[in-house]
């Protein structure tokens, strides 16, 4: 029998991965992982408060399968708290979810299920994979030939390929995501079919750990210097008013900049050197060009020569057509056909070939 670790979290996402996978005959085991939460802040990490690690257990007990909770607190402090705080301290809008998923969960996390004798690691994500030269989309065995493809899901409005963009074949092909079949609805019906108590359980939002505040209030927690004053300025450098710290808005932001005039103002870049906030009417937000770093191509190697792919600049953008061309160190420059109004540094661009995610890389 296949033995498959599930990454549960006391959803009915990860819960009802668990009880397909031992329906179609899998040896299933959960196991949930302890994060980071911090320290003299009452709340929990989203991820894994005490009532989440109590459902969990009570999903696997009910599906008679083993449980284990994993320590990774140090982990996750060190490498995606972090990564989220030096990322603000320079001036961009990191997405730590990003390295979570690349570090923890893929990394950490499937290195416990290997050494317990796993064959494969599932999470509740929606998204499928496809190995070259199958027929059959659901069909994922350990002996494959040929590179496995990242699919977006059958729903779209719950296709998590953005995110798992970050992934490569040596641990695609340890991995299984049963619910990119399926829309949420589906999930939600079949948790009520299976008898599961999280059937009406909602999906958690924001950061993990930031528990109940907000990400202003731990930047300034944990690192106070951000929170300092500069001028808000036009592209012509005039004055305009006074900003609260770059940290705290974002490219295209216009609400709540305190500048009163007949036509609204937009955020449209930071200038960290001179602490500098760049303001301009709405015709003068946008670009047609990225530079990315750190990128991640699923095959395995870079197209020798330049693509064009569908590019998500944010997790909820939509695809927006342009050309990828490959340069030196893991690097791409990306050409629009169009404007973008909200090109961050910090986040990812993610390359798509139809409904094949084909990677992606931080935008510089």
């Amino acid at each position: 029998m296949t033995k498959v670790v599930v990454a549960m979290s006391g959803g009915v996402d990860s819960s009802v991965t668990a009880a397909l996978l031992k329906a179609q005959g899998y040896e299933v085991i959960g196991m949930m992982m302890r994060l980071w939460s911090e320290p003299g802040n009452e709340a929990e990490n989203r991820c894994c408060t005490i009532d989440a690690m109590n459902l969990a257990r009570r999903m696997a007990a009910q599906l008679d399968i083993p449980f284990y909770a994993v320590d990774a607190k140090d982990v996750f402090r060190s490498t995606v708290v972090q990564y989220f705080i030096d990322g603000y301290a320079e001036g961009i809008t990191p997405n730590p979810c990003l390295l979570c998923n690349r570090r923890i969960r893929w990394e950490f996390l499937l290195q416990r299920a290997l050494a317990i004798g796993a064959e494969f690691m599932a999470t509740g994500h929606y998204a499928r994979l496809r190995i070259e030269g199958n027929e059959n989309p659901a069909s994922h065995q350990s002996s494959v030939i040929g590179p496995i493809k990242l699919l977006k899901a059958i729903d779209d409005n719950k296709d998590q390929s953005y995110v798992l963009h970050v992934l490569k074949q040596e641990q695609l092909e340890h991995a299984l995501f049963p619910l990119g079949e399926y829309t949420k609805p589906e999930v939600r019906q079949m948790a009520r079919e299976f008898g599961l108590p999280v059937a009406e359980r909602s999906d958690s939002q924001d950061l993990c750990f930031l528990g109940n505040g907000t990400y202003s209030d731990f930047l300034i927690r944990n690192i106070p210097e951000i929170a300092q004053p500069g001028p808000i300025i036009n592209a012509a450098g005039d004055e305009l008013g006074q900003h609260n710290g770059l940290a705290f808005y974002t490219i295209g932001q216009r609400r709540g900049l305190g500048i009163a005039a007949a036509q609204p103002y937009y955020v449209i870049r930071k200038e960290t050197g001179r602490n500098a906030l760049v303001v301009g009417m709405l015709d003068e937000l946008g670009q047609n060009e990225l530079l990315a770093h750190g990128v991640n191509w699923i095959a395995g190697t870079p197209p020798e020569n330049p693509i064009r792919a569908e590019i998500k600049i944010r997790y909820k953008a939509l695809p927006a057509w342009g050309t990828v061309t490959p340069m030196e160190n893991g690097r791409v420059q990306v050409r629009f056909d169009e404007n973008l109004r909200a090109i961050t540094p910090g986040q990812a661009a993610v390359f798509y070939a139809g409904e094949v995610c084909l990677g992606g890389g931080i935008i510089e």
